[in-house]
């Protein structure tokens, strides 16, 4: 027969004190440096100040005697109340210094007959008695604001014209001719003056591209493998693809491996090429990247291309100008820690396909906005249920097909 033994715990635990002894010789005066500008400085008796209540001594009156003993009256049953409740029909006459003051159109005393400022009497008709020294800011500046609103409604309001042609008319003014062509050298900076206006550019919507999405993507260190020191030309044809795993959404980065397949891919899309058999460009997986912020209204920052008029590769030149196109989101990357993921490509293979009847349409819809004068008009008259858009026929290029 064994019997297990238990360590007692104490509810208290004994605890001895070990004083220290008492120093062997008296403590030295240490000379401690110290400013005495300092007492000289404001703040310095700012908590003797706090510290100290001052007295404040009131008598029952309040600082404000009332002698109720110049009006005898006042104790008589039957006595005269004029002295404190004079009749309204039978008012005392007022100090000709205090007169001008229950007046409604009286100008100030004789003392502000000199002032630059002038002094225009309300009207003999008014209602409302306009006494300025009784009434606060905020009130007169209501008053008069109500009086203007008031005034603004009584008169008739004059038809106003929202035909397309007034509207043009309207922004036509807007930008008066001018009588002398436009000279640069009398354009100036508002904030410096030294600098010089070169060129001037219009100012015009890039049809071309308007059609498509553009999002503006800020990473954390510039991606890809090489120096920081090294140019990297692969970073200007790079895919960014959306990836799902596990109840997280990310996106996947791929570059090409060496620089002449972005020369190859460059060359393809400006020569408008859509053959089927063309050779795929092929991306490999570089790294994941995490979406730290995203801003889904972008209206401060376009996507702009200068455009000279004189391109020989395109098919059709425009007038020379600054052509832009808006871009939707902002988005700002970081990378992603790296973890194992069966859900990722390795490689994509990329080519062209040309669009389905649906894109088509869908691309034609969107170049509206920039094509046809009457799109606003004609987006009204849809959400009414009265007329249907019109089809145009544009020219666009095909997008591109990926492959696994």
């Amino acid at each position: 027969m064994s019997v297990k033994k238990s360590k007692l715990d104490l509810l208290v635990r004994v605890r001895y004190t070990n004083p220290l002894p008492p120093p062997p010789c008296p403590p030295k005066l240490l000379n401690i440096p110290t400013n005495p500008q300092r007492f000289t400085k404001l703040d310095f008796t700012n908590a003797l100040a706090n510290e100290t209540p001052l007295p404040m001594i009131v008598d029952a009156e309040c600082g404000m005697p009332l002698d109720l003993a110049q009006f005898p009256s006042l104790w008589m049953e039957n006595g005269d109340h004029t002295d404190i409740c004079p009749d309204i029909n039978n008012l005392p006459t007022l100090d000709p210094k205090d007169a001008w003051l229950a007046s409604e159109t009286a100008p100030p005393p004789s003392s502000y007959a000199n002032s630059s400022s002038s002094y225009t009497p309300a009207k003999a008709t008014s209602t409302t008695t306009y006494v300025p020294w009784l009434r606060r800011t905020e009130y007169i500046s209501r008053e008069a604001s109500h009086r203007s609103s008031s005034n603004m409604d009584a008169k008739q309001e004059a038809p106003i014209d929202v035909s397309l042609p007034a509207q043009i008319a309207t922004i036509e003014a807007s930008f008066p001719p001018s009588a002398e062509p436009f000279d640069l050298s009398k354009v100036k900076y508002p904030g410096k003056p030294h600098l010089k206006p070169v060129e001037s550019w219009d100012i015009l919507p890039d049809a071309e591209i308007w059609a498509n999405s553009y999002d503006l993507f800020k990473f954390s260190e510039r991606p890809g493998d090489r120096p920081l020191d090294e140019i990297d030309p692969r970073l200007n044809c790079s895919i960014l693809r959306p990836t799902f795993s596990e109840g997280d959404h990310y996106l996947a980065y791929y570059l090409v491996k060496v620089d002449e397949d972005v020369a190859n891919l460059a060359s393809q899309r400006a020569a408008e090429v859509t053959a089927p058999l063309d050779e795929p460009t092929v991306f490999h997986f570089v790294r994941d990247y995490d979406t730290v912020k995203i801003e889904q209204d972008v209206s401060n920052e376009f996507l702009l291309v200068m455009d000279d008029g004189d391109n020989a590769i395109k098919s059709t030149r425009r007038k020379r100008g600054a052509y832009y196109k808006s871009i939707e989101r902002k988005i700002n990357l970081k990378k992603k820690r790296v973890m194992g993921n069966s859900e990722r490509w390795d490689a994509i293979k990329l080519t062209h396909r040309p669009f389905e009847s649906e894109e088509i349409k869908e691309r034609e819809e969107t170049l509206l906005e920039v094509t046809d004068p009457h799109y606003l008009i004609r987006v009204e008259q849809d959400a009414e249920g009265e007329v249907e858009t019109e089809d145009i026929k544009v020219d666009v290029k095909s997008p591109h097909r990926v492959e696994v």
